[in-house]
């Protein structure tokens, strides 16, 4: 067994790398550029909406007033009318990115020190290589993308999104295992 406190290299050195790489993936490589389409007509859409003032946060439509009101005839015409969504609406202005940066690298070091916790308690110093790295690969995997899932489940996102998605987990989660691989107590 490998005590936390002994992992905490590891652990901060590869959230910081997970922050880079997911730096790059996003500002450097395009193939998250359209994981969101534009709506037809958006001037005229935001337009209509703008009206409303709408505070941020996630809305659906139609919205049942409770489980057993969605068996409801009217609900049931509503949603057959349609349009039928999800949004979510953010405060107005330029986004302010640091809150959103720190917040992620936060998570990056979460999904670090648990996948260093559980490979911790399953291997002593001087383990393997690929044994820390089957272990904490596993864990940061798991950390990073399997949750993503229930979005395409549930609310309708597009299993193309979340599978790049998840595929930037994989490498998160491959990033992660190599640096406790390398930085492994002896």
């Amino acid at each position: 067994m490998v005590p936390v406190t002994m992992l905490l290299l590891p652990v901060v050195v590869s959230a910081v790398i997970v922050f880079v790489v997911s730096s790059v993936i996003h500002m450097a490589l395009s193939y998250h550029a359209n994981d969101y389409r534009a709506l037809p007509d958006e001037a005229g859409v935001m337009d209509a909406l703008r009206k409303f003032n709408v505070p941020a946060g996630d809305y659906a439509a139609p919205k049942p007033a409770s489980m057993a009101a969605m068996s409801s005839a009217e609900f049931k015409d509503k949603r057959a009318k349609g349009p039928v969504f999800q949004i979510r609406f953010m405060k107005p202005g330029l986004p302010n990115m640091g809150p959103s940066l720190l917040n992620w690298f936060l998570y990056s070091l979460v999904v670090s020190l648990v996948a260093g916790y559980v490979a911790g308690l399953a291997l002593g110093p001087g383990a393997h290589y690929m044994k820390v790295f089957r272990f904490v690969s596993t864990v940061a995997f798991a950390g990073y993308s399997l949750a993503l899932w229930q979005d395409a489940i549930w609310m309708g996102k597009s299993v193309g999104t979340v599978f790049r998605n998840t595929l930037d987990g994989l490498v998160y989660a491959l990033v992660t295992a190599g640096t406790f691989g390398w930085l492994w107590p002896k």
